[in-house]
């Protein structure tokens, strides 16, 4: 069927065979995602680089990538080992809560002035409670929420098993929880009149 577009393991096998403009649509079509991954990781600066190296590097590991395997994953591993290698490097690291939760367009209509700031305080609340966590903590929510990532995907990104990116995930969202009630706490206190009821 001429002109169809090319689905992505036919894009693969023809990059294997060494054809630059079927990796170039792959490329493309992960660069944001390849990018976010890398984000998380190594954060500022370093993540376009990194991103980009492991394009690079996936290119020359291509003859070892296993047909019929999901690309996608491959991939993220590739990057976000490429990131970490960064990270490790001592370079710097940037603040990544509020770079990854960019706002997403919506098909829907636009919300009222005061659900849109009702959002965006929340956003804000939720960004800073995300941003006290351990990096291995808000790593793990930013795959999961903020990337989207399936588990297995996960699991390439972050460099573990799918049973430790279950078990990663659940003592992550246990410790938002309780950032999130300590946040609430100290709202409320700080809302208080001194002196009690007057």
């Amino acid at each position: 069927m001429e002109g169809r577009p090319l689905d992505e393991q036919e894009l693969v096998e023809q990059a294997r065979g060494g054809d630059a403009r079927a990796y170039e649509v792959l490329v493309r079509r992960y660069q944001d995602l390849a990018f976010r991954t890398a984000w998380v990781i190594a954060g500022g600066a370093d993540a376009e680089d990194a991103a980009q190296e492991g394009f690079v590097k996936a290119w020359y590991a291509l003859p070892r990538f296993r047909a019929g395997s999901p690309f996608r994953p491959w991939l993220l591993a590739i990057v976000a080992n490429e990131a970490r290698n960064r990270r490790r490097s001592g370079r710097r690291q940037d603040d990544l809560a509020l770079r990854v939760a960019e706002d997403r367009p919506s098909g829907d209509a636009a919300p009222s002035p005061e659900a849109a700031a009702l959002d965006s305080e929340q956003r804000r609340l939720l960004l800073a409670a995300v941003g006290r966590l351990g990096d291995s903590d808000r790593q793990v929510i930013t795959c999961r929420y903020f990337l989207e990532l399936s588990e297995a995907e996960m699991a390439a990104a972050l460099g573990c098993r799918r049973g430790t990116v279950k078990s990663r995930l659940s003592r992550a969202l246990a410790r938002l929880r309780a950032a999130l009630a300590e946040q609430d706490a100290a709202a409320a206190a700080a809302t208080k009149l001194p002196g009690g009821d007057r």
